[in-house]
């Protein structure tokens, strides 16, 4: 995964991702404001060695004496910790805990090739932390000094003298509030990374255009919402012309006719449109698209293709039992079941009924030759047909169109049959002119724009988009 790549998957769930780096951040914050303030205060100790009688000693007592003090340092860091030496800080202090709590509270170190004795005291009460510190560091210099060790039960041959006294702390050690912050913000930055990239991960069906486009590698001729209006029997540009529903479609429009098909001079454009699976609007899209087309001028057949589940009649509320199965089986031409929708330049072809030999049908000589008639006679055949996932007729059409447009649903077909679509398509040579986003957030399409449509009285209305949450 390159860099491209992530910065690609945290813009599809950057929401998530702000939502996780808020929570971390802000739980780090608060542990670290929550927490009470500690205050460390350090005494120094300085180690020597004296010999048995305290006398001078000769070059090869002292060089034995180095390596005696050598060994034994190494383990006063532990022998601040017992009960011999934290016991009597108790007392003198008078400190209302237990040699193991004081323990928690003490640390000692020995720095590297020194003879030094770092002795800590972390606690909430900065004078307490330096008595407590100061405290350990006489009553460990006593314990050293005492006769328990010595090695013959005279005096011991090592003395701890306390060379810097422990001072009160200004500042408290803990938190450290800068530290922690920053903490934070790299913990939420990761966290949020790996949220997306979960998501993304989990996430199996397409969600966004990006997901379209990175799968198919064809450009977005544009991006429906997401809206109950689309429901109505009517096309959204019939039913509510003047609506942010309608205006989407008339952008489609326009991407449309810079597509690269089959049109010449004396003859229309051929717009196959189809999808992946059922139930991503195909249908919805086709019909509203034609309807755009319409109210330009443009002459526009819409044909019903998908003989296996027909819903162009259904969609618009007209007559649907004659069409195209009727032409193709020969009970009937083209001028007998093709019916004007809308406007005169509108005409609609239903499916008809079932056949049982849909792709026979769809395949014939029949079918293309009127499909060439039909060409020469309107600017615009739209072709509605069956999804890739249910038959190859699309592919059929694609070829006769020089490509196809494909509608994708927002939350209905998963990224692999996406791309299945696109490998089979690329096999077939049968290019994606062009995909149409569908079942979009409403929110996140041209939010805040005014569109103005101009009525057939000539008078300009405008209509501010209103975002609608309810998915077809």
């Amino acid at each position: 995964m390159t860099i491209a790549d992530l910065l690609q998957i945290l813009r599809k769930h950057l929401v998530s991702a702000i939502i996780s780096f808020v929570v971390v951040f802000a739980a780090v914050a608060a542990v670290t404001f929550i927490m009470p303030p500690k205050y460390t205060a350090t005494a120094e100790v300085f180690a020597t060695y004296t010999g048995q009688s305290g006398q001078e000693q000769s070059t090869n007592d002292m060089s034995s004496g180095t390596n005696y003090l050598n060994t034994q340092i190494k383990t006063y860091p532990e022998l601040v910790k017992t009960e011999s030496v934290l016991q009597p800080v108790i007392n003198d202090l008078g400190l209302d805990m237990t040699t193991a709590d004081l323990a928690n509270v003490v640390t000692a170190t020995n720095p590297t090739n020194t003879f030094m004795v770092d002795i800590s005291a972390e606690v909430g009460d900065p004078q307490q932390a330096a008595d407590i510190a100061n405290s350990v560091a006489k009553n460990l210099s006593n314990q050293i000094s005492s006769d328990l060790y010595s090695t013959d039960g005279g005096k011991s041959p090592i003395k701890l003298s306390v060379v810097q006294k422990a001072q009160v702390p200004t500042g408290q050690s803990s938190p450290n509030i800068p530290l922690y912050l920053a903490a934070g913000l790299v913990l939420g930055v990761i966290v949020a990374v790996g949220v997306a990239l979960l998501k993304d991960i989990l996430n199996t069906k397409v969600d966004t255009t990006d997901d379209v486009r990175e799968i198919t590698h064809a450009s977005s001729l544009g991006t429906v919402p997401s809206a109950t209006i689309l429901d109505d029997s009517r096309p959204v540009v019939v039913a509510q012309p003047a609506g942010s529903e309608a205006e989407e479609f008339r952008r489609i429009r326009t991407n449309l006719s810079f597509l690269t098909t089959t049109a010449t001079n004396d003859r229309g454009r051929l717009l196959v449109i189809t999808s992946t699976d059922p139930s991503e609007g195909k249908t919805t899209v086709s019909s509203n698209v034609a309807v755009a087309l319409a109210e330009e001028g443009k002459s526009v057949l819409l044909i019903d293709a998908d003989l296996r589940h027909p819903s162009v009649a259904h969609k618009l509320g007209i007559e649907g039992h004659v069409g195209l199965s009727h032409v193709l089986s020969r009970q009937a031409s083209p001028a007998d079941v093709i019916q004007k929708y809308w406007k005169q330049n509108l005409h609609i072809m239903p499916a008809g009924k079932r056949p049982a030999n849909a792709s026979i049908l769809l395949n014939s000589d029949i079918m293309k030759e009127m499909v060439e008639q039909a060409l020469t006679q309107y600017n615009y055949v739209i072709i509605d047909t069956a999804p890739l996932s249910v038959a190859s007729d699309a592919t059929v059409f694609g070829r006769m169109a020089g490509g196809l447009v494909l509608v994708t649903g927002k939350g209905v077909v998963e990224k692999k049959e996406l791309e299945g679509t696109a490998q089979a398509l690329k096999t077939a040579e049968v290019p994606i002119l062009g995909f149409i986003f569908n079942f979009a957030d409403p929110k996140k399409i041209h939010s805040k724009n005014y569109y103005y449509y101009y009525y057939e009285d000539g008078n300009k209305r405008s209509s501010r988009k209103e975002s609608r949450s309810r998915k077809k």
